[in-house]
């Protein structure tokens, strides 16, 4: 499937998307006191965000997204389950629609038996990339034993991908209801992945959203690390953070003459229905990509190939 683009028809593959499961709401559930004693808590959760709950079937919920995919011409994203412990609901949407959907898992590796579980997620359940958030669990990149054995692991592993969250950090279903977000800052700088990146120099690492704020440190971590990937994903308002004057075509810029293109995976952090597939933010970078002068070829690595090439996945896969 091709989309057609200022630069052509391009095969577009989005690194960045979230697989909002029902078991993702039903979390969210269980740590609010007064939504638990809700008779019918997830649909007092639609009331509350305005979003449409997903249904119990994660399949269904894979259908849903094919739909949408479909419907905006993208070959296939990266759909990460979104709490720790649901890597079973974005295999089962992975089962069903393996040429279109690839498998992500949020994974706390703070928890008892890391390493097997993220074997499993990798061996068992075929998911491709785990996603690490360590400001939301409380740990650092570059003491964690259990993210150290991810690391391992993925390294291990051609085709896969550690996926780590640094700077800024905001949940949009947590503050629509209401729940604290006890994240801890100290644990978002790029630089912590530093040793890791080095000392498994075939494991692959994608930094989202630019470093989401900590941009600077982000572009040295990528610099000093071939291994290194960024992510182009979301509105990018951690610009506004900047102590100088920037924009997105100013980002792009300065993140091409560090990486090169072939290090950056376009991505929207599209999550939710029924907004769905953000395409605003294709459309943005598209024109941000031709306005600071992209090639056709760099602009087919940036908005897809990159992440084929990153994740083992042949071109003709995502045809159907």
């Amino acid at each position: 499937m091709k989309k057609r683009t200022i630069f052509g028809e391009i095969e577009i593959y989005d690194a960045h998307a979230h697989f909002f499961s029902r078991k993702f709401f039903e979390t969210l559930v269980s740590q609010s006191p007064h939504l638990s004693r809700e008779a019918d808590s997830i649909g007092r959760v639609a009331e509350m965000t305005g979003w449409t709950m997903p249904p119990d079937d994660p399949a269904e919920l894979a259908a849903i997204w094919k739909e949408e995919l479909d419907r905006h011409g993208i070959s296939a994203a990266m759909l990460m389950a979104s709490v720790p412990g649901d890597e079973d609901s974005i295999a089962a949407a992975v089962a069903g629609l393996p040429q279109r959907i690839i498998g992500g898992f949020m994974f706390d590796p703070t928890k008892p038996d890391a390493e097997a579980r993220a074997r499993r997620s990798f061996d068992e359940l075929k998911l491709r990339v785990a996603c690490l958030f360590p400001a939301m669990q409380h740990y650092s990149m570059a003491e964690s034993e259990g993210a150290r054995a991810v690391v391992a692991l993925a390294g291990e592993r051609p085709g896969t991908a550690v996926f780590v969250h640094c700077g800024v950090l905001s949940v949009g279903a947590r503050k629509k209801l209401g729940l604290p977000s006890r994240f801890d800052m100290r644990y978002s700088n790029p630089l912590d992945l530093y040793r890791l990146a080095s000392e498994f120099p075939k494991a692959q690492f994608i930094i989202p959203h630019f470093g989401a704020g900590m941009f600077r440190e982000a572009m040295m971590l990528a610099d000093l690390c071939p291994n290194v990937y960024l992510d182009t994903s979301s509105s990018n308002n951690w610009i506004k953070y900047d102590l100088a004057p920037v924009d997105l075509s100013t980002v792009f810029t300065r993140a091409l003459a560090v990486v090169g293109h072939q290090r950056l995976l376009f991505g929207t952090d599209s999550s939710f229905f029924p907004r769905g597939w953000q395409a605003e933010v294709f459309e943005t970078q598209v024109k941000t990509l031709a306005e600071i002068g992209m090639s056709g070829e760099q602009a087919m690595a940036i908005l897809g190939g990159n992440l084929r090439r990153l994740l083992g996945i042949a071109e003709k896969q995502a045809s159907s």
